[in-house]
């Protein structure tokens, strides 16, 4: 090679550095000591995704962590008429489905909150009301999906039974059936190949119907044989036995099929974690940690993680509910003694939020369903995705551009490693999350969190470098 043309390619690289952005490799930014934190992280997250694996164990395990670090519940400070001064830690549960943590800051709570936002609930199957029935011999379990699925994935799939049941005296029974080696699973049967032309012919959306999702609940019969539906009466008979369970009481009852699978490494290098519920379970946990390491901040930290975002943000414990701005309310009545509803409104007005959602990550076997050179990428980094949306932006909540370099500014200084992403080529299809209902309060919102692989499958892929990202960039902006 010439003088000239080294000359030459030299001053492009450096051109290429100075000025292009370029997606980065966690692994290739941590220091050895880093690189053991971040393994350890995960294995701690494993963990975590194994005893949460519904919004209730969620939001059951997030209070006991919190309570570990010093939380109090807002409703215990109310009841024994204590004022909330710099420093406390406050934390307040709604019908055990949704939690806001507050670590309260220097700075008067109507100068605005940092607050970070993820979801603990996930797509799965529930069972319907009356879900027992009999057909051929064999004792059924009737579903209904929730969220958005490919109901094809969750056949021949092995299943475990999460939920509770309220009695009719009140009494609430805890269920929590297949996951452990010596449990029963439960299984939606699939049809064999030899039987399957009319099936195979069909578009892969509309192969299996909702109303096909049905689970094996039982083959033995009772044993008096003069009986109708023997097989269906025996489960019930084992329900009243087992659980003192009637069929009654099964329609006061919320009980979820999720996969029995436990949360495991990917991998030959094993730099990826697989597990279900990582949508959006991964950014409870980093969101979550990064509270727990929320010390005497400047402004009113905030940890929110609420339900029902696969269905719309819906419900008395989704973010349309008023159930955060009450808690931001009572949050002011306890650090004033009185209460002023424009200082609440302040509060939430002159905040900042992440949005803490995952994003798809390009995956390299559908590619062209991504803008690749707007697509995220595992192992880069946390993601900042400045809308979702779906076509147009319908349903996103468009980050202002000011809002992004503020977030852009607090991750380059804290040596956060990220990127930015789409949830798919433009008219490929779309998304939302949390961010569009967190926005009408007038706070500045920006949706970030790690890509997935699979996402909304029995199995979600995450990389585990992408994951601690997550959590440091989460800490960062609380702090900030």
């Amino acid at each position: 090679m010439d003088r000239d043309t080294k000359e030459t390619k030299d001053k492009w690289k450096q051109l290429k550095k100075e000025l292009a952005f370029e997606q980065k490799f966690v692994w290739d930014q941590l220091s050895p000591a880093e690189k053991e934190e971040a393994l350890k992280f995960a294995e701690d997250y494993k963990a975590f995704l194994n005893e949460a694996k519904t919004e209730r164990e969620a939001v059951l395990k997030i209070t006991a962590l919190v309570e570990e670090h010093g939380f109090v519940s807002l409703e215990e400070l109310t009841a024994r008429g204590k004022k909330l001064r710099p420093g406390n830690k406050v934390y307040t549960v709604n019908r055990e489905k949704n939690v806001a943590l507050f670590v309260i800051g220097k700075e008067p709570l109507w100068n605005g909150i940092n607050l970070v936002g993820s979801h603990v609930d996930a797509p799965r199957l529930d069972l319907k009301p009356l879900p027992l029935y009999e057909n051929v011999g064999i004792a059924l379990l009737k579903t209904h999906y929730y969220g958005g699925i490919k109901k094809y994935q969750w056949l021949s799939h092995p299943l475990a039974l999460h939920g509770v049941v309220i009695k009719q005296g009140g009494e609430k029974l805890n269920i929590r059936l297949g996951e452990k080696d010596d449990d029963p699973i439960f299984v939606i049967t699939d049809l064999l190949p030899h039987l399957a032309k009319e099936q195979l012919q069909k578009k892969l959306g509309e192969a299996v119907n909702g109303e096909d999702l049905n689970i094996l609940a039982g083959t033995f019969p009772l044993e008096d044989r003069d009986a109708k539906e023997r097989c269906r009466l025996a489960v019930l008979e084992l329900l009243k036995r087992k659980y003192d369970i009637r069929e009654e009481d099964l329609t006061s009852a919320e009980l979820e099929l999720v996969p029995a699978t436990p949360a495991r490494d990917v991998g030959l290098d094993r730099s990826m974690v697989g597990a279900y519920g990582q949508d959006d379970r991964v950014c409870a946990y980093t969101s979550l940690r990064a509270v727990l390491n929320c010390q005497n901040p400047v402004h009113t930290a905030v940890g929110l993680f609420v339900d029902k975002e696969e269905i719309g943000s819906t419900g008395n414990t989704g973010m349309r509910s008023r159930f955060f701005e009450n808690a931001v309310a009572e949050i002011l009545y306890l650090l004033a003694g009185d209460y002023n509803e424009i200082y609440s409104r302040k509060a939430l007005a002159r905040g900042r939020a992440l949005s803490a959602d995952v994003v798809a990550a390009i995956d390299p076997n559908y590619e062209g369903v991504h803008d690749k050179y707007n697509a995220a990428r595992m192992g880069c980094g946390v993601v900042l995705t400045k809308y979702t949306g779906a076509g147009g932006k319908y349903s996103a909540s468009d980050a202002n551009a000011e809002f992004v370099a503020e977030v852009r500014r607090i991750f380059n200084e804290n040596k956060i490693v990220w990127q930015t992403g789409e949830l798919g080529k433009v008219d490929q299809g779309g998304g939302g999350t949390i961010a569009q209902f967190l926005a009408p309060y007038g706070m500045d919102v920006l949706d970030c969190g790690p890509p997935l692989l699979s996402m909304h499958a029995p199995l979600e892929i995450a990389h585990k470098g992408d994951i601690y990202m997550s959590y440091k960039a989460y800490e960062a902006f609380l702090k900030s």
